[in-house]
């Protein structure tokens, strides 16, 4: 069993030893999915940090939740996201982390934890709009992840339950990564990957940004898209294609559902989408939080 934080503090190497099997024990722990309650008891009282100038730490709620995203824990995720709102999506230790941003939004993108993703987004909806924005629209780390934000990595790795939770909670469709690629270009280039792999899943991403992007927004593919028109035809459909290049106005399905869905509040998304007048073969996303 790991050393109790007030335990340890003596020789340096036999406290390094503890953490590291401490730390191991607390991933298993989760990746077990043990009560919340025994999970509680580890992280609190147990050393897991060996830091430099010898400090020793007990993971945060940050860390935790980071574990529970990792191993799709919900019981877990909840207690955190409930009991310590802001702690939980607080920066990680250096130790834990070398990007001193948090990055749980990007994470749960990354695993495709939808119900833990929808938890994290309405934790967000309660602070204040700057750190909220912050939360929303963070860039990744340049060297690791290219400065991608979450919707960039939703596009990249076409998670379309993801992408239209991050947009109906206000997250920019306009930001761009580090090499100058805002998420709609991200998603043409994972269109344009052959062979067509998961194409119905790239195209229904691309009709959730088509609901919230701006009419007159610069992306970086539009030339290559008019350069090679009829590929891109083919691939996309005529209507998205002038519509995406400015060749025509949206129809008016995109134009009554860009309305429909700004009448709905970040704090009443996704739940409301079932009241808009629609029918199921147009709900192909299964959005629910169960509880």
């Amino acid at each position: 069993m790991p050393w109790s934080v007030r335990w340890v503090g003596g020789c340096g190497a036999e406290s390094q030893k503890h953490c590291k099997k401490s730390s191991f024990a607390f991933y298993q722990a989760v990746r077990d999915l043990l009560p919340v309650w025994f999970l509680e008891d580890m992280r609190t009282m147990e050393a897991f940090h060996w830091e430099d100038g010898g400090k020793v730490s007990v993971y945060s709620p940050s860390e935790a939740l980071l574990y529970a995203l990792v191993h799709d824990h919900q019981p877990y995720a909840r207690h955190l996201l409930t009991k310590f709102p802001q702690s939980a999506l607080a920066v990680p230790s250096q130790s834990f982390s070398c990007c001193q941003s948090a990055p749980h939004l990007a994470m749960a993108v990354r695993y495709n934890r939808v119900r833990i993703l929808i938890r994290i987004l309405k934790a967000i909806q309660a602070f204040p709009p700057g750190d909220r924005a912050a939360h929303l629209d963070r860039r990744g780390c340049g060297r690791v992840e290219g400065g991608k934000t979450a919707l960039h990595m939703a596009c990249d790795l076409v998670r379309p339950e993801c992408l239209l939770l991050l947009l109906g909670h206000g997250a920019s469709p306009c930001l761009q990564d580090s090499a100058g690629n805002t998420p709609l270009d991200t998603l043409l280039q994972q269109i344009s990957h052959m062979p067509a792999a998961n194409m119905r899943a790239k195209l229904l991403c691309l009709d959730c940004l088509f609901f919230f992007v701006p009419q007159d927004l610069q992306f970086a593919m539009k030339q290559q898209l008019l350069d090679n028109r009829q590929q891109w035809q083919d691939i996309l459909g005529e209507n998205r294609f002038q519509c995406l290049v400015g060749l025509a106005p949206p129809s008016l399905f995109v134009g009554a559902m860009r309305v429909l869905i700004r009448t709905i509040s970040p704090e009443h998304f996704p739940e409301a989408l079932d009241n808009l007048p629609l029918p199921h073969f147009l709900k192909p996303l299964d959005l629910k939080l169960e509880s």
